[in-house]
């Protein structure tokens, strides 16, 4: 009788240092891949962004499963009443998964081991998905971390586990073909980002290869110039699994010692590395962070509940051109830029004193690299109450960020065309530039672009004053 083994895909469709994967691949026989579109609401569901990834990415991830004579099921529905029935179908001697970390994967994770193992089944788990895991990374009293560097101080001391070679299939030959994957209807913004992004493991190692010959170099300065290809774009290739935290981090390490010029953007990169797995340190050692708060340190803010102002944000749509040349990036897009993304999250929260959750729900929904633990985590450090977190008086003023980060306004031209003709001194301030200089620009304010919805000098007083009851007048 042949051995089966049954491997339960999440957020790790790669070949290459794929722990779950490997242990399946080198025990031979028969080999089955599952993915399941999870329908259980306890859990956090794609947004709809992230779901167009994930249709192309289980597309590619299909053929290349195919080719290592592994078979990919891919079904709809909750896990937990599913897994357990197909088990019981295929009968596998073996169930592997690379682990997950926020509250209700967990839980979730923990009762079907449980009712496998009662079935009969051996059934393990694998580290995958991070640089260390969150246990393994503690304070000198055994408990989490709140503050980053020393986090980073003891991960690196702790060290990163070398990635898995990529072992030669053991597998039987699988009757399956790229067939097996059937996609699903396309979201509404599919048909707009086909074309703009290469998806799958090949097309992930390839910028990081790119990024590591042609970025690095400038990386520590040009990161933070939404103008310029400045950034290593391979969030989404994290968040789906499609390259391996652990591969990127030893590649960085590895290059860097071969070109030590490059050890400033090197050393960066590693470290926005490490901010990744300091937010899943919290998401694993705290209460759901995409709802609570993980400090009280600002518990006095009374939320202003602005339909209006939240819909001209989402729009790009307020007033202040690099919020919304951000904002238009991300809907054309699904993707921003990240010093922009610390600017558009700094207007909501700051200065309209709109709940951070309303925005984090918003970036869950239109970035494809909506990740489960840095998109939160993010969110919250910009409102003040994440881990790590600035100060709560300390307001982002978009005007002086752009002029700072964006001098020539190549990223205002790019993303808000109706400004492209102002001068580079006002391109910034339209509100604030001689009416003749807009009417030579052919910027009519309340027309084709608008009034600013927020007075930026009072709103920011209020965000820095611990009271804020009397504010509808500081909305326009």
């Amino acid at each position: 009788m042949v051995s089966r083994a049954l491997v339960w895909l999440r957020n790790d469709l790669r070949l290459g240092d794929n722990p779950a994967l490997d242990a399946a691949l080198a025990r031979g026989g028969t080999v089955t891949a599952i993915y399941i579109h999870e329908k259980d609401t306890a859990q956090r569901l794609p947004g709809g962004a992230a779901q167009w990834w994930l249709e192309q990415s289980l597309s590619f991830f299909a053929q290349q499963l195919a080719k290592a004579g592994v078979e990919l099921l891919v079904q709809t529905g909750e896990s937990k009443d599913l897994l357990p029935k197909i088990a019981k179908d295929l009968k596998p001697e073996v169930v592997f998964w690379n682990r997950r970390y926020a509250p209700s994967e967990r839980e979730c994770d923990a009762h079907i081991k449980a009712e496998l193992r009662q079935s009969g089944f051996t059934v393990t788990s694998f580290s995958g998905n991070l640089l260390l895991e969150p246990w393994q990374v503690e304070t000198g009293s055994g408990g989490p971390y709140q503050v980053f560097t020393p986090f980073a101080r003891a991960l690196r001391q702790k060290g990163v586990p070398a990635p898995l070679r990529l072992r030669e299939s053991k597998a039987n030959t699988s009757s399956a073909s790229q067939d097996t994957y059937k996609r699903p209807a396309q979201p509404h913004w599919a048909e707009k980002m086909a074309g703009l992004w290469d998806i799958g493991e090949e097309a992930g190692y390839g910028h990081f290869h790119d990024f590591l010959d042609e970025t690095v170099k400038t990386y520590a300065e040009s990161r933070d110039i939404p103008g310029k290809h400045g950034t290593s774009k391979l969030s989404p290739y994290l968040r789906f699994g499609e390259v391996s935290v652990r591969q990127l981090w030893h590649g960085a390490l590895h290059y860097g010692e071969q070109h030590t010029s490059l050890s400033s953007g090197i050393e960066k990169f590693l470290s926005e590395l490490i901010w990744r797995d300091f937010h899943y340190h919290q998401l694993y050692h705290r209460k759901d962070i995409t709802r609570y708060d993980m400090r009280d340190a600002i518990s006095h803010i009374e939320w202003h509940d602005n339909s209006t102002a939240f819909d001209a944000w989402t729009k790009g749509q307020t007033g202040f051109p690099i919020v919304d040349a951000g904002m238009r990036q991300l809907w054309a897009t699904g993707w921003m830029h990240n010093r922009v993304r610390m600017l558009v999250a700094s207007l909501l929260t700051k200065n309209l004193l709109i709940d951070w959750r309303r925005g984090e729900e918003w970036f869950w929904d239109t970035l494809v690299d909506a990740d489960i633990a840095s998109n939160p985590g993010s969110w919250q450090w910009v409102a003040g109450c994440g881990m790590d977190a600035a100060p709560y008086f300390r307001v982002f003023n978009p005007v002086v960020q752009g002029e700072r980060f964006d001098a020539k306004g190549t990223y205002i031209r790019q993303w808000v065309p109706e400004l492209a003709n102002m001068p580079d001194k006002w391109i910034h301030k339209p509100f604030d530039a001689p009416e003749d200089i807009r009417e030579k620009a052919g910027v009519t304010l309340g027309t084709n672009y608008p009034q600013p919805i927020v007075d930026l000098k009072s709103s920011s007083h209020r965000a820095r004053s611990s009271k804020n009851a009397d504010h509808n007048d500081l909305f326009a």
